[in-house]
C-alpha cells in the first residue's frame, strides 16, 4: 500500500457509492463486510482483527478508482479476496506474541490491575480504543500505527498525542483515587 495514501472523507464516500448507491444500505453493506473481515481475522487467530479489517477496507478504498469501472459482482468477494493477501503479510511480519507468565502476583498488583480496569471501562468507547491502540507496537510500527490511528480518527498528529496524554491522564488520576479508596 502507499505509505502516502491517507483516508479521506470523500474516498469514503467514494467507497459508500460502489457499494449501494442508496447511502443507508451502504452503509449497513459496509458494517456487514468490516464485521465479517473482524470475524475472518479473529477466527484465523490473529491477535488484532479490527486492525487488520480496517487495513483491508483502507486497501481496497485506496484501489477503488482502479477497480470500479471493470468490477462486476459481489463488492465483499473483493474485500475477502485483499483480506487473504493481508491475513498473508501478518503471517510474515507478526510473530504471536507470548504472553508472560505471571511471577508472584502481589495483592496490591492485583488492586492496581483491578483499578486500571475499572478506570478503563468508566471511558467512552472511543476514548478507551484511542489510548489502547495509542500505546501499541515499539519503534517505527509504533509510529506507524499512530499516523493511522490520526488517520482514523481524522485528526492531526499532534492532536492524537494531546488526547492520548489527557486521556492517560486521567486514568491515573482515576487509578490513584481508587487505591486510596481500596486503602481506606
Amino acid at each position: 500500500m502507499n505509505k502516502e495514501w491517507v483516508l479521506t472523507a470523500e474516498s469514503f464516500e467514494d467507497l459508500l457509492a460502489w457499494l449501494n448507491p442508496d447511502r443507508e444500505l451502504a452503509g449497513h453493506k459496509y458494517e456487514e463486510i468490516r464485521t465479517r473481515l473482524i470475524k475472518i481475522f479473529a477466527c484465523r487467530g490473529c491477535y488484532e482483527p479490527e486492525d487488520l479489517a480496517d487495513e483491508t477496507i483502507n486497501r481496497v478504498i485506496n484501489k477503488l478508482s482502479e477497480i470500479e469501472p471493470t468490477f462486476i459482482g459481489e463488492q465483499a468477494r473483493y474485500f475477502y479476496g485483499v483480506a487473504n493477501k493481508v491475513h498473508l503479510e501478518y503471517l510474515r511480519r507478526k510473530p504471536i506474541p507470548r504472553l508472560p507468565v505471571p511471577i508472584n502476583i502481589s495483592e496490591e498488583t492485583e488492586r492496581e490491575y483491578q483499578c486500571l480496569d475499572r478506570c478503563v471501562g468508566k471511558l467512552t468507547e472511543e476514548n478507551r480504543e484511542l489510548v489502547l491502540q495509542y500505546y501499541q507496537e515499539d519503534k517505527r510500527a509504533k509510529i506507524e500505527n499512530r499516523k493511522h490511528l490520526a488517520a482514523r480518527f481524522g485528526i492531526a498528529l499532534n492532536a492524537l498525542r494531546i488526547r492520548a496524554h489527557r486521556i492517560r491522564t486521567s486514568l491515573q488520576d482515576c487509578i490513584r483515587e481508587c487505591l486510596q479508596r481500596a486503602s481506606a
